[in-house]
């Protein structure tokens, strides 16, 4: 992809510095238990307990982050592409008579704390609907190449532009229909929801895709690397290689035929005309 020099987006939040935690307790296990019983001999239960949040208090001390080269270039990048995001939304909801609300992206380290909860980077990228913000830790993408065998810059463009594609279905009310949905239905009937939300997703990344192919900043095997990234997440391919086995009732992203069929098909039309994953058999 060519993003060198272009535009960088606004409306990132580096919270790198400031967002992770050290699991690790200050003080040993030993040494823990030897100031809770002075604490508890001298001072009581009450001051045994103020110990103890203290110590816990001082366990969740901020890393020190330094960025390193890789991530300079890295954060560069995903301010690229979310700039490449909001110029292709903006374009496309003002031609289906809507506007669009830019989202934030937070780069974390470790740690972040979102609207919707505390999460490690254990979990991946994700978006919260309920403050709009994409939330990335950089070193996702190390682990996309060296886990999961996607490697290439677009496949991280797919990785961010399919959170945008949650942003956009938020806009659209599709995140609120959700929310009903799961108050109404058992929660393996939710997950087949869940992936048809997740693959709408994938073909609001393609459509993306093409308003940056039609930019004329794409170069060759991009799109394969995208196909692959989308291949390499789906249920499926995540299930056998954790344990030799899938379970489809417990899918919530879809297979890796499905993700990246839906990503393509976004592509190919460029529009919203053909996004409803909900009411069709097609690519299921």
């Amino acid at each position: 992809m060519k993003w060198q020099g272009r535009r960088q987006s606004s409306n990132v939040s580096d919270r790198r510095g400031s967002g992770g935690v050290r699991r690790g307790a200050s003080v040993g296990g030993a040494g823990l238990i030897i100031m809770l019983l002075i604490s508890l001999i001298f001072g009581g239960p009450e001051a045994a307990l103020e110990t103890l949040g203290t110590v816990t208090q001082q366990s969740q001390q901020q890393t020190e982050y330094i960025e390193s080269p890789e991530d300079e270039a890295r954060a560069e990048f995903v301010s690229v592409v979310l700039a490449d995001t909001e110029d292709v939304w903006n374009g496309i909801f003002s031609d289906y008579g809507y506007d669009y609300e830019e989202p934030t992206l937070v780069m974390y380290h470790d740690y972040v704390t979102s609207a919707c909860g505390g999460a490690s980077s254990e979990v991946g990228p994700f978006y919260c609907p309920a403050d709009k913000t994409v939330y990335i830790d950089l070193d996702f993408f190390e682990e996309l190449e060296t886990k999961f065998g996607a490697s290439g810059d677009f496949a991280m463009a797919y990785v961010i532009s399919h959170e945008v594609g949650h942003h956009v279905q938020n806009l659209l009310g599709v995140m609120e229909q959700m929310q009903e949905i799961r108050a109404k239905v058992s929660q393996t009937e939710y997950n087949k929801y869940s992936v048809r939300l997740e693959l709408q997703a994938d073909y609001l990344a393609g459509v993306w895709a093409k308003g940056v192919a039609d930019k004329g900043y794409l170069e060759i095997g991009d799109i394969d690397e995208a196909i692959n990234a989308a291949e390499a997440v789906g249920d499926d391919a995540i299930q056998k290689a954790a344990r030799g086995y899938v379970v489809p009732d417990s899918f919530t992203h879809g297979t890796s035929e499905q993700r990246s069929y839906w990503f393509a098909k976004g592509f190919e039309t460029g529009n919203l005309d053909s996004w409803d994953t909900f009411n069709t058999n097609e690519g299921f």
